[in-house]
């Protein structure tokens, strides 16, 4: 990571699929003290070549990005560099599910904000990001200390999957064409995450789903 010293501004790398999100960022942090957007990318591949490149303090990332590389990928390779040159990753977005901030953090992002912060805000957090200080948006914050009083149920990637395809409305044939396995392996998977769950019905599924932030 670049060193900023108070003197100097954060070098601040923007990452959003759209352009004029990216450009109505851009408007506002040019009234901000002590920021320098250094670059904006469209991608999560762009991100990492960026960053590369132009060695920014910090990178504001948003978590669902179109076709490719999401956000948490992207995040994941930002920071993973045990040598002490990552940038660090601030995630600004409009999700707040459990998954999405969980995935985020474990990802090792900095700080999670979501669109609605004031800009004060915003401006604060990338400059604590840069010394390395986490910043949670108020929602953000009561979900993770919801999740330490009430642990999630550990779904496994194929029971979030078919929790997703039952929140659509899918059978079970439906679901197993989706997503190209049996309809036995289906009901299988079902008993699994009824257990899980504490229910006894596809409803009270989708309804404890929802309730815990469990469905994307």
């Amino acid at each position: 990571m670049s060193t900023s010293t108070p003197s100097s501004p954060v070098r601040l790398l923007l990452c959003d699929d759209h352009a004029v999100v990216r450009a109505g960022l851009r408007a506002l942090l040019s009234s901000a003290d002590g920021i320098e957007v250094v670059g904006e990318a469209g991608t999560g591949e762009e991100a990492l070549a960026m960053a590369t490149r132009l060695r920014p303090d910090v990178v504001l990332m948003d978590l669902q990005l179109d076709g490719g590389m999401d956000g948490v990928t992207a995040t994941r390779h930002l920071t993973s560099d045990g040598g002490g040159e990552s940038p660090r990753v601030l995630v600004l977005t409009m999700f707040d599910t459990d998954a999405d901030i969980t995935r985020a953090i474990e990802a090792g992002a900095t700080g999670y904000l979501l669109k609605a912060e004031r800009p004060d805000e915003l401006f604060t957090a990338i400059r604590d990001a840069a010394y390395g200080r986490t910043t949670l948006s108020a929602p953000v914050a009561d979900r993770l200390l919801t999740q330490l009083r009430s642990p999630r149920p550990a779904l496994s990637a194929r029971e979030q999957e078919i929790l997703g395809q039952l929140a659509r409305g899918l059978g079970n044939r439906e679901i197993a064409r989706a997503l190209f396995i049996s309809e036995a392996t289906v009901k299988t998977h079902l008993g699994r995450i009824y257990g899980k769950l504490g229910v006894e019905t596809r409803a009270g599924a989708v309804a404890v789903a929802q309730e815990k932030r469990l469905l994307r």
